[in-house]
């Protein structure tokens, strides 16, 4: 079958839910069971991945042909701007390790169990800024100080988010891999360089338009500089991740001052 025909059926199977009582034990079972019948590896276009043995520790999915990691993260709702998480001691050291899997995030509609949006984030999009803390349980509760934290997705830049399922249509296969194939472009080992090249990408992709100016970006020098309030050459520092993202082909150079968005 070719690759871009589409084969993935948005509704979930409701069936599997008899047995269960709770509510997120429902929609655990019936979103991972979704990924298994549905899901091929965005890394390297493999059919198919399988889903781990439950209580694993980390991921939930994994790959049989190049051993890729994945980890579900569903939502029911209008908006997946923010998912809540577990400790937030945990996630913060998981994204500074090297064994963080990549992530699945999934929408969907409780109502007819549909998935309305899914979309894949590679695990070096995760920085600790899109980790938000949340506040401490109380004193009466029964983890009493207990930190967990959201994942503030809306937060990780448009072309880590790689959308397989959009607005309750399939994405073609071959424009998943490419865009896949893009977003590894960007990786970076250092922690605190990806930290500025993805805030720099992230006012790129603000700016309207294919087409913009080196001053449209020097608008966003404030906000950059309480991003990173130790560098005091704000300026220049635009200048060497936007030279970044050109020689990674993100954005070409077209003139003096001027830049253009290739995808």
């Amino acid at each position: 079958m070719p690759d871009n025909v589409q084969i993935m059926n948005l509704n979930m199977n409701a069936s599997l839910s008899g047995g269960y009582s709770s509510a997120s034990q429902i929609a655990r079972v019936l979103t991972e069971q979704w990924v298994s019948d549905n899901m091929f590896c965005p890394r390297c276009g493999n059919a198919n991945i399988n889903h781990f043995n439950n209580n694993r520790p980390v991921a939930d999915f994994y790959c049989p042909e190049c051993g890729s990691q994945y980890e579900l993260k569903s939502k029911n709702g209008k908006s997946i701007d923010i998912v809540n998480d577990g400790s937030y001691s945990t996630m913060i050291e998981r994204i500074l390790s090297s064994d963080n899997p990549d992530f699945f995030f999934m929408l969907y509609a409780k109502t007819n169990w549909s998935v309305n949006d899914f979309f894949f984030v590679p695990k070096h999009f995760f920085t600790p800024k899109i980790i938000q803390m949340r506040k401490p349980l109380s004193p009466d509760a029964r983890r009493a100080g207990w930190v967990g934290c959201n994942i503030l997705v809306n937060s990780i830049p448009a072309t880590g988010r790689i959308p397989i399922v959009e607005n309750g249509k399939e994405v073609d296969k071959k424009d998943v891999l490419q865009k896949v194939s893009v977003a590894d472009s960007l990786f970076i080992k250092d922690m605190n360089a990806r930290g500025w090249l993805f805030d720099v990408l992230s006012c790129v992709e603000e700016v309207k338009g294919p087409v913009f100016a080196l001053s449209d970006i020097y608008r966003y020098e404030q906000k950059l500089s309480m991003l990173h309030p130790n560098n005091h050459n704000v300026q220049a520092k635009i200048r060497q991740q936007l030279q970044l993202l050109r020689d990674r082909g993100i954005i070409e150079f077209t003139k003096r001052g001027e830049y253009r968005k290739i995808l």
